[in-house]
């Protein structure tokens, strides 16, 4: 049994009953609207997203039942509503969630529409970064890929390691007041084996010979 640490950083492990409040296209697109660009209202969010005020307004209730937004205090009236995501991860999938054909559709429908939206804001990136951003964005900018041979145990503790420095470096960040040219940033890891091949392929004769290769464009 592979040992998984618990992270350094807020982590919220969701329950079947907020999965499945959670497990809809637009409000998952909600929260990643409110982790991209902060604070917003039903309106501001509806033109994001490209829907009515009303559709935003009724699933952000919703999302509030199970505490995945919150109203932001002091900030806007009673017909303008500012609302927030809570600071800290969310965790989707775990093996008391993957007992249960229901649970594990929506933790899929969940992770399917985050990939979506992150797939999306980077090949914008990709096709029009050229075009819009100045020198400086463009050379601080990385896409990085990064191949190995590891076991579960070393595959844990590398992801581990790296989202306590991210979230480390991070918070650093956040302490610094905002520089003028802030501007949203969106930042990816993901360490998961790759599939539709033999786990013996390219198994190294010796350690020595063992390799690995990265990709930064």
């Amino acid at each position: 049994m592979v040992t998984v640490r618990e992270p350094e950083y807020p982590l919220r492990k969701v329950d079947t009953a907020s999965l499945k409040a959670l497990a809809h296209p637009l409000r998952v697109q909600i929260l990643e609207m409110l982790s991209r660009y902060g604070a917003q209202t039903a309106c501001g969010l509806a033109d994001l997203l490209g829907e009515s005020s009303g559709a935003t307004s009724y699933h952000l209730r919703q999302l509030a039942k199970f505490d995945f937004v919150r109203e932001v205090e002091g900030k806007g009236t009673a017909r303008e509503r500012w609302w927030e995501r809570p600071r800290g991860a969310i965790q989707i999938t775990s093996p008391e969630l993957a007992t249960s054909p229901a649970t594990q559709e929506a933790s899929r429908l969940v992770s399917r529409e985050f990939e979506r939206t992150r797939q999306a804001a980077l090949a914008d990136f990709m096709e029009h970064g050229l075009d819009v951003l100045d020198a400086d964005w463009l050379q601080v900018s990385t896409v990085s890929t990064i191949n190995a041979r590891m076991s579960a145990e070393q595959l844990a503790r590398y992801a581990h390691d790296m989202e306590a420095l991210g979230h480390k470096l991070l918070e650093e960040i956040r302490s610094e007041p905002e520089a003028e040219d802030a501007r949203p940033v969106q930042i990816h890891f993901n360490a998961f084996p790759i599939l539709g091949v033999p786990a013996s392929v390219g198994k190294a004769t010796s350690r020595d010979s063992q390799s690995s290769e990265g990709k930064k464009s």
